[in-house]
C-alpha cells in the first residue's frame, strides 16, 4: 500500500510511549481512537503487512488522511482516555454502544437531610447514590413505581420541618412517609431511604428481618396501626422478592453474568445481574461496528463501555469466553480502582450453575437480537412505504430521503426563533437541526418574513458551502452543503409564497421541491396552486409528515423558550415599539430598574424619551 508522505512523517516522529491515537479522515472527522503501550509500533503496524489485516481493518486505513497522538503516563491511563474519546466522538470504525443518548438512572439524593428519589441521565459526584444504566425509561418509571408503594418517599419541593399542619394527598394514599408534618422523624426516614437503596442492591434479608422484630415490638406494645403498616410493607417486599428467581446460595458472590450475539456487524450482549444470589434484574445493550471483529475484541470493548457507565461495579463477571490476557489484565486494574480498590473476578465458569447462567444469557441475547433485528425490518418497511407514498402524492421524481421542515416561534414578536428540522431516510438527523435567531423582524409579529429571513440564511450557507468546496481544508457544514429532496413550511399559502419567493432568488425553485402543511386540516398546499392536498387518513406518508411537522414544532418551541428566558429584563423593553438599544439603555441608567420604570409618569418619561415614546411604554409596562 502506498503510504502518503504527509503521513509518513507522522509515523516517523511518533513517541514510544503508552497513549492515545487517533485517526481523521479528509473532512477532519475522527474515524477511529485506539490506545497502546507503545504509540510507535502499534500505530505502524498498521500501514505494514496489510495482508495480515482483515476487511475492517483495511478500510480503515484507506481512509486514515491525519493522525494525531496523546502521551500518557500509564497504559491505564491510556484504557480510561480511549474510552472518553470513543464515548465523546463515536468514531465510525470503533465498536461502540449503539444508542448514543445517555442511559437513565435511579438517583438516591443521599446528601440532602431528606433523600429525594429521582431519574437522571447524568452521573455527578454530589454525594448522591445511583442504580444503573437501564437501557428503558419506561423500565426505570416502572421500577420507581413499585419502589414508593413500598418505600413511600419525598416527591415534593417543601422545606421539610415536621412542623407543618397538613400533609399533602400522596400521604393520604400512602404514597409517602409525610416527614413534612412529624409523621416520620429524619432518622426513620433516612432509615427507609437506606433500605431501599439496599433492596435495590438485592440486600433485602437485613431489611426483613428487622421490619419483621418491629412489626412484633409494635404489636406487643398494642400500636397496631403501625404493625400493620410494616406487615403491608412486609408484604410487598415479599412479593417481589418472590419473583426474583434465586440461583446461587446467600453468601456467592455478587456477580454479573454477560453473553452476546451477532448477526450482520451488531452485537446483542445480555446482562444478568446476580446480587445476595438473585438474579435481581437484566438489561441488554446493542453494539455496533463489529463487523469482521473477534468475539473477544466484542465482548472487551463492551466491558469497558459498558463498566464506564455503570454506577456498581460488581465482585465478579462471567464472560462466555475469555478476553486477551494482558486486555483483560488492564481491564481488570481499572475495574479495581472504580470498586475502590476491592479486586474484580473474571472468568469463564466450564461447569455447574453458572455455566448454566452464561448460556440463558446468550440465549436470552439471540432471541432479543432477533427480535429487535424484526423490528427495525418493521421499522425500515414504514419508513421506506411513507417515503414511497409521499413521492407518489406529491409527484416528487425520487423518494424523498432528505426533507427538511422549517417552523417560526415567538411570542407577540419577542424571542423570535426560526427552526430547521431535518429527517433523513424517514428518520430525525438531530445532529443536522439547526436555530435561527430572527433578527430582521422588530415589534409586531411578522412570520411571513422571518421565515424568508430564515430561508434567505440557510441557503446563502448552501451557496457559500459550493463556493468553499474546493478550498483547502475547508470542513462544509452537512446541515447546509446538501441539497433537500422536499421542503415543509410549516404554515399556509403566505408562508409557502414566501418560501417561493427565497428559492427564485437563489434559483433553485423547480429544482427543490415544496410544499405547505396548514396547521387546522392537515392540507399540504403546492406552489402556485389553488387546490390542495389530503393525504389518507392512517397512510404512512400522512404520519410521517406529521411526524416531522410536530419535531419541528417541538425543537421551535423548545429553543424560542431557551431564548425568551435568556432576554429576561432586557426583553420586555426590546419588545416595545419604538425602544431601540439607545433608549433601552437611557431608560436603565435613569431609572435603574423596570419596575421604576413601570411606575413612572408620562411626564417623568419624556425626561428620558420622545412623548410617542413614553406613551408606549406605559401602554406596553401597564
Amino acid at each position: 500500500m502506498e503510504i502518503a508522505e504527509h503521513i509518513k512523517g507522522i509515523l516517523a516522529t511518533l513517541p514510544t510511549k503508552p497513549g492515545c491515537y487517533i485517526y481523521r479522515n479528509t473532512e477532519g472527522t475522527i474515524v477511529y481512537v485506539g490506545k497502546a503501550i507503545n504509540l510507535k509500533n502499534r500505530v505502524r503496524s498498521y500501514f505494514h503487512a496489510d495482508a495480515g489485516h482483515d476487511a475492517k481493518t483495511r478500510r480503515l486505513v484507506r481512509e486514515i488522511a491525519d493522525i494525531e497522538w496523546i502521551v500518557v503516563g500509564s497504559e491505564l491511563e491510556a484504557l480510561i482516555l480511549e474510552m472518553n474519546l470513543i464515548k465523546k466522538h463515536r468514531p465510525k470504525y470503533n465498536i461502540r454502544l449503539k444508542d448514543d443518548k445517555r442511559y437513565p438512572y435511579i438517583k438516591i439524593h443521599w446528601a440532602d437531610p431528606f433523600p429525594k428519589v429521582t431519574v437522571t441521565r447524568q452521573m455527578v459526584e454530589d454525594g448522591s447514590r445511583y442504580f444503573g444504566p437501564y437501557t428503558s425509561a419506561w423500565a426505570v418509571y416502572q421500577t420507581l413505581d413499585v419502589l414508593r408503594r413500598i418505600f413511600p418517599y419525598l416527591t415534593c419541593d417543601r422545606d421539610i420541618t415536621g412542623q407543618d399542619k397538613r400533609a399533602c394527598l400522596y400521604f393520604d394514599i400512602k404514597l409517602c412517609a409525610a416527614p413534612c408534618i412529624g409523621a416520620i422523624n429524619q432518622a426513620g426516614y433516612r432509615q427507609m431511604i437506606s433500605d431501599l437503596m439496599a433492596f435495590l442492591s438485592g440486600h433485602s434479608e437485613e431489611i426483613m428481618t428487622r421490619l419483621q422484630n418491629e412489626m412484633q415490638k409494635a404489636s406487643d406494645e398494642m400500636r397496631f396501626e403501625r404493625a400493620g403498616a410494616l406487615r403491608d410493607q412486609l408484604k410487598a417486599i415479599q412479593s417481589v422478592i418472590e419473583r426474583q428467581k434465586v440461583v446461587f446460595a446467600t453468601d456467592y458472590k455478587d456477580s454479573d453474568v454477560l453473553a452476546m450475539a451477532r448477526s450482520d456487524g451488531e452485537a446483542c450482549v445480555q446482562i444478568f445481574f446476580i446480587r445476595g444470589g438473585k438474579l435481581i434484574g437484566r438489561e441488554y445493550f446493542i453494539l455496533e461496528g463489529t463487523e469482521d471483529t473477534a468475539d473477544t475484541e466484542v465482548m472487551a470493548q463492551f466491558v469497558k463501555q459498558f463498566y464506564t457507565e455503570a454506577a456498581t461495579i460488581p465482585q465478579q463477571v462471567m464472560l462466555p469466553q475469555e478476553i486477551e490476557i494482558e486486555e483483560a489484565k488492564i481491564i481488570s486494574q481499572w475495574m479495581r480502582t472504580k470498586r475502590g480498590g476491592e479486586k474484580v473476578e473474571f472468568f469463564v465458569p466450564k461447569e455447574g450453575q453458572p455455566h448454566e447462567l452464561v448460556q440463558m444469557a446468550s440465549e436470552n441475547a439471540a432471541e432479543t437480537l432477533q427480535a429487535l433485528r424484526a423490528q427495525w425490518q418493521a421499522d425500515s418497511h414504514k419508513q421506506e412505504q411513507a417515503l414511497a407514498e409521499l413521492q407518489s402524492a406529491l409527484q416528487l421524481p425520487a423518494p424523498p430521503n432528505r426533507i427538511e421542515c422549517y417552523d417560526i416561534s415567538n411570542t407577540q414578536g419577542t424571542a423570535i426563533v426560526g427552526a430547521m428540522v431535518v429527517f433523513e431516510q424517514g428518520v430525525p438527523a438531530k445532529s443536522l437541526y439547526r436555530k435561527f435567531n430572527i433578527e430582521s423582524v422588530v415589534g409586531a409579529p411578522d412570520d411571513f418574513a422571518s421565515m424568508e429571513e430564515m430561508l434567505t440564511r440557510r441557503f446563502r450557507r448552501w451557496q457559500g458551502s459550493q463556493q468553499a468546496e474546493s478550498a483547502p481544508g475547508s470542513k462544509p457544514d452537512a446541515s447546509f452543503s446538501f441539497l433537500p429532496d422536499l421542503i415543509i413550511i410549516d404554515g399556509g399559502k403566505g408562508q409557502l409564497g414566501r418560501a417561493v419567493s427565497v428559492l427564485e432568488k437563489f434559483e433553485l425553485f423547480g429544482k427543490v421541491p415544496i410544499v405547505g402543511l396548514a396547521k387546522q386540516q392537515e392540507e399540504i398546499f403546492f406552489p402556485n396552486k389553488s387546490d390542495s392536498l389530503m393525504l389518507p387518513r392512517h397512510s404512512q406518508g400522512l404520519y410521517l409528515v406529521q411526524r416531522i411537522r410536530d419535531e419541528a414544532h417541538r425543537y421551535g418551541i423548545t429553543a424560542h423558550r431557551k431564548k425568551r428566558s435568556k432576554l429576561g429584563l432586557a426583553s420586555q423593553l426590546d419588545s416595545i415599539p419604538g425602544i431601540g438599544p439607545t433608549r433601552r439603555k437611557a431608560l436603565l441608567l435613569h431609572f435603574g430598574s423596570i419596575d421604576k420604570i413601570r411606575e413612572a409618569s408620562i411626564e417623568e418619561l419624556k425626561a428620558v424619551v420622545p412623548e410617542n415614546a413614553a406613551q408606549s411604554i406605559k401602554a406596553h409596562l401597564e
